[in-house]
């Protein structure tokens, strides 16, 4: 099976398909954008892809609320990774030697306080994805210059560890999304959570209602995140992620809603996964269907 993720072998996205997969043969398809993550689903090159959708320090990455929507993807699973970064170089240098760091804007910018100690002179470079950045500096030989990215990739590409857990917060998580093409899941496991995305009219309160609206159906919203409806100057569109117990009182909402809001869909219905199990579709797989 092929899936797509932004980055190489050693990435973050990488462990989260082995989070996803564990038992599953799966073919990486490696692409050095989001957007290409999504073209490769869209073209047939990927069966699924994965793409980081939210970080408890970054906050949402809202590009990627864009590409899941403009290509009418379905959301089938997801996986939450704990990050924790880590700076490292050539075994030749140490800390002194560095005056360049490069890492994706993502994980830099979860490490920003970190990196204010360094000298006004010190660059930040951003790079296409953490491991891609760590394996340049290692291929070429890169002196001077250190990688941010997590402690696998530097016993993969045998990088030295100059400092340790240097995330501006500890308790540091990343939400990886699993996508696909509507209707390519199989799973036949209940789900108890969904991402819905919808339009409102320019009216007081009608954000309101459409929340207390959720509320009268037992939906438990997670989080609410809005973007601007291209082409449509000062509108927006919300994305709201809802658990709930039952899933027929779920579908009954979204009845409801659609009624009184515009350009509703179900974004994706699937489980919640904070234990971080493998992706249901591994028992599909497993069985060659």
């Amino acid at each position: 099976m092929k899936v797509a993720i932004q980055g190489i072998e050693g990435s973050f996205h990488d462990e989260a398909v082995q989070q996803l997969f564990p038992e599953t043969e799966i073919e990486l398809v490696k692409c050095e954008a989001f957007d290409q993550v999504t073209q490769c689903v869209k073209n047939g090159k990927a069966t699924y892809g994965v793409l980081a959708i939210e970080n408890t320090i970054a906050g949402s990455i809202l590009p990627n609320y864009n590409l899941i929507d403009a290509d009418e993807f379905e959301i089938f699973d997801e996986a939450f990774l704990n990050i924790q970064m880590y700076l490292m170089a050539l075994e030749s240098e140490s800390i002194i030697d560095i005056f360049e760091v490069h890492s994706h804007p993502v994980a830099l910018l979860q490490c920003r306080e970190y990196l204010r100690k360094f000298p006004p002179q010190f660059k930040i470079i951003e790079g296409k994805d953490t491991a891609s950045e760590a394996k340049r500096i290692r291929e070429n030989n890169i002196k001077g210059a250190a990688a941010i990215a997590g402690k696998q990739v530097a016993n993969r590409f045998g990088l030295k560890i100059l400092d340790s857990n240097i995330q501006d917060i500890k308790e540091n998580e990343t939400r990886f999304v699993l996508i696909g093409k509507r209707g390519a899941s199989f799973s036949k496991k209940v789900p108890n959570k969904a991402t819905i995305k919808f339009q409102l009219d320019s009216e007081v309160g009608t954000l309101s209602k459409a929340l207390q609206l959720l509320a009268s159906y037992d939906m438990n919203l997670t989080k609410i995140q809005s973007l601007p409806v291209l082409g449509v100057p000062w509108r927006y569109a919300f994305f709201v992620d809802v658990t709930f117990g039952d899933p027929q009182k779920f579908y009954d909402a979204t009845e409801a809603l659609n009624k009184s809001v515009k350009e509703f869909k179900i974004v994706g219905a699937y489980t919640q996964n904070k234990e971080n199990a493998p992706s249901e579709l591994t028992k599909v797989l497993a069985h060659g269907k």
